[in-house]
């Protein structure tokens, strides 16, 4: 399960050590780290990572499938993390160290910086591939972050792209030796501290109004 942790003034949550699937424990623990993330006073950051093979593959499926009466539910709580770390009130940074595909890579792209190791792992959206179409909330998610042409090939031909093919893309926004990818966006967030605050959310939920708006709009999810 995630666990929050703090080093001077950035808060690093770690996703976990296997595939960080979108369960609604896992989810339910991340959202209790980003309430004490938003209830913390003064200069702060927050840096999101993982340890092993992935960062997060995404939905729980397996879940979902046994689960299959609280997809509605299920499906909003997703948004809704989406949308709470895209306007949260700091600085927030995505450390990806492994695969990071679907709503893994969606939730990177709700951080405001993202930095992916550069020789392995790769960042990927395989609706496409898997006939899952995207909710309007995601597809409005990927394309307020990603150039409209890298938002076409990421999204209509499910391309898995390498640390360096991701930065090129300007998917992310550094690739680095696996050893660095985690101090890197501990650094980023660290040279970020001061922006925390009303003001940052304020700036942030104005920015993606239309964004956060499609996501939390619980009545038609599916459009």
């Amino acid at each position: 399960m995630p666990t929050l942790d703090r080093q001077d003034n950035v808060f690093v949550l770690d996703l976990g050590d296997d595939e960080n699937r979108f369960h609604p424990d896992w989810i339910a623990s991340v959202n209790t780290a980003l309430n004490e993330v938003e209830k913390a006073e003064g200069p702060r950051a927050l840096v999101t990572a993982a340890r092993g093979k992935f960062y997060s593959n995404g939905l729980d499926l397996e879940w979902l499938s046994a689960h299959a009466s609280q997809q509605e539910s299920y499906r909003s709580s997703v948004h809704e993390l989406f949308a709470r770390m895209l306007s949260l009130p700091v600085i927030t940074v995505a450390a990806l160290q492994g695969h990071t595909f679907a709503a893994g890579a969606m939730f990177s792209l709700a951080h405001d910086f993202r930095v992916m190791r550069a020789d392995r792992g790769f960042w990927c959206l395989p609706e496409a591939d898997i006939n899952i179409p995207f909710t309007p909330g995601m597809a409005a998610l990927i394309q307020s972050r990603l150039a409209p042409q890298t938002a076409h090939e990421a999204m209509v031909t499910a391309r898995r792209y390498g640390g360096s093919d991701a930065a090129a893309a300007g998917i992310v926004d550094r690739a680095v030796d696996e050893n660095a990818v985690r101090s890197t966006a501990v650094e980023i967030a660290e040279a970020q501290l001061g922006k925390a605050g009303d003001t940052l959310g304020t700036i942030k939920s104005r920015m993606y109004a239309s964004v956060l708006a499609t996501l939390r709009d619980a009545a038609h999810p599916l459009g």
